[in-house]
Parts: structure tokens; sequence; C-alpha cells
């Protein structure tokens, strides 16, 4: 996993290439269309909005807080991908709570043998965090492409029959409705699970 950090960007230098696209008219992604460079205007404005107004529960600011395992977060994404823009934002505000948790994204479209790695329901659904431990590279724990109360809502549409613009309105409810509160309970309980050891220098 060491090189494909080494490929990966920070979230600020992720934001700053958004904006750039944004600002040529253009997506991420050898796949470039009108249709993909509205949605990702559309999920840099909601990236921005979602960072501003956020806010992270008691519960998974402590958990967040409480970790003792320096980890990287390699997030694997892509500009136009609507999941995404609902999911970074938070993810985002979780790692800010640690000294010791650090986020790191790659695209997956120049990336297809890591993302081959670690499909979901067998699709390279995005995003899709890797946790890894900081000085092991061990692989501790994954996480994508949305929350699961958001996936199981997803499928349920798709056997039903319903086209992809029905699908995504519906998917655009359920965020809006949940607020980020499922994908810290989800983190929350992730963090819980690999426990650890106390990072050198850490703080008692």
């Amino acid at each position: 996993m060491k090189e494909y950090l080494e490929k990966s960007m920070s979230f600020s230098e992720y934001d700053a290439l958004i904006e750039r696209l944004v600002e040529e008219g253009k997506t991420t992604g050898p796949k470039q269309s009108e249709i993909l460079a509205d949605f990702t205007k559309l999920n840099f404005q909601r990236m921005n909005r979602i960072a501003k107004t956020a806010e992270l529960g008691k519960d998974p600011a402590t958990a967040v807080r409480s970790n003792e395992r320096e980890q990287k977060w390699l997030i694997i994404t892509e500009a136009w991908c609507g999941d995404a823009a609902q999911n970074i934002p938070i993810i985002e505000k979780l790692a800010s709570e640690s000294d010791i948790i650090e986020t790191r994204y790659i695209l997956r479209d120049e990336n297809s043998e890591l993302i081959d790695r670690f499909l979901t329901f067998g699709a390279r659904a995005i995003p899709k965090v890797i946790a890894l431990d900081a000085e092991t590279m061990e692989i501790l724990w994954t996480w994508g492409a949305r929350p699961k109360a958001a996936q199981k809502k997803f499928f349920e549409m798709k056997e039903n029959g319903d086209e992809k613009p029905a699908i995504m309105e519906e998917m655009q409810r359920w965020y809006n409705e949940d607020k980020g509160r499922s994908v810290q309970h989800e983190f929350s309980e992730l963090l819980r699970g690999v426990g650890g050891r106390k990072t050198a220098g850490a703080g008692a």
C-alpha cells in the first residue's frame, strides 16, 4: 500500500484539484463529458456546504480522540461521485479530531488495480476508505461506498426497477435527512474495533 500512499494527495490538494477542474469545466478521470463536469461543480459546492454546516456528535468525536493507533486513511474517489461529495466532508471532520489520523486521497480510474482489490458487492464503488496502520501498513478496516442504511435503500430501489434519476434523487434526500450521522456512527464502531497501542510521543 506504500506505493499508493506515495502517489496520493492531501485533502487540501484534492480540494484544490477539484476547484481547478471546475474552473476549466472538467472532471477527474479519463472520461470527460458535460454531465460529469456539471456533477463535479455541484459536488464541489456540496462539499463546501457540508464542511461548513455538518456537526460531529459527541460520541463519534470521543471515539476518534480515544483512538491510540496512528493511522492513514487512504480514500479512493473521483470528483464526479455524489456519494464521495456527501461523505468526504464528514470523514475529514472525524479525522481532524485526531493528531494521529491522516487522510490521503487517490483517484479510482488512475488506479484500477487498487480499487479492484477493494470492490463493494463486486463493483468499483466509491468513496472507499482503507484504514492503514501508519507504521506497519497493516489494513485495519475498510469502509464504503456509503453508509449501510443508504446502501440498503439503494439496493431496494434497484431491485424495484427504479430508474437512475429517481434513485439519485432519493439518495440525495436520504443524505439530507441523515446529516452525516450514519457515517459518524459507523466510523466510531470501526475505530473502537481496532483499538491499538499508544503511538510514541502521543499524550496520555
